[in-house]
C-alpha cells in the first residue's frame, strides 16, 4: 500500500510540474503580446509626453538627460518613454562619448499619416455632399419662399 501511494504522490506532483510549466507558457505568451502592442506607432504617438518627445528631438538630437531635464516625472519613466519609442522606430540612440543622443526617425509616422489619409478623404466626400444638399436646400427655399410685397400694409 506504500508503494502505490507514493506512485500516485510522484504522478501528482509530475502533473503539477506539468502544469507550471503550461502556466509559465502561458505567461510568456500573454508577455509576449503586450510587448508586440507596444511597438505600434499608434501606441506610441497616444501618449502626450512622447508625442513631446519626439517633437523635441524631431527639431535636433538631444542627449537622454537633457530630453529628461524638460519633464517633471522621473527620470526612469522618461527612459521607458524613450525606450517605447525606439521600440516603434521613431527615435534612434546613438551613443557619442559617454552621452547617449536621441534622434528622430520620422519615417514611421507615414503609417499614421496613411491611415489619417483615408479617413480625410471619406470626410471630404461626406461634406461635399452635405454642401450641395443644402446648397439645393436652400436654393429651394428661395425660389419658394418668396412673398409678394403688400402695399405698406401689414
Amino acid at each position: 500500500m506504500t508503494a502505490t501511494t507514493r506512485n500516485d504522490s510522484e504522478n501528482i506532483s509530475s502533473q503539477k510540474l506539468n502544469i507550471k510549466i503550461y502556466s509559465n507558457e502561458v505567461y510568456n505568451f500573454t508577455t509576449k503580446r503586450f510587448h508586440d502592442m507596444r511597438r505600434d506607432v499608434f501606441q506610441a504617438i497616444a501618449d502626450p509626453t512622447r508625442r513631446e518627445i519626439i517633437h523635441m528631438v524631431a527639431a535636433k538630437p538631444l542627449n537622454v538627460n537633457s530630453v529628461a531635464e524638460n519633464f517633471d516625472v522621473s527620470r526612469t519613466a522618461i527612459y521607458k518613454h524613450i525606450k517605447i519609442l525606439t521600440e516603434c522606430g521613431l527615435i534612434i540612440i546613438k551613443p557619442q562619448g559617454r552621452e547617449r543622443y536621441c534622434e528622430a526617425k520620422l519615417d514611421k509616422l507615414s503609417e499614421v499619416s496613411d491611415w489619417v489619409e483615408q479617413y480625410r478623404q471619406m470626410w471630404e466626400k461626406r461634406l461635399d455632399s452635405l454642401e450641395g444638399y443644402l446648397a439645393r436646400l436652400q436654393a429651394g427655399n428661395n425660389t419658394q419662399t418668396k412673398k409678394p410685397k403688400r402695399n405698406g400694409k401689414r
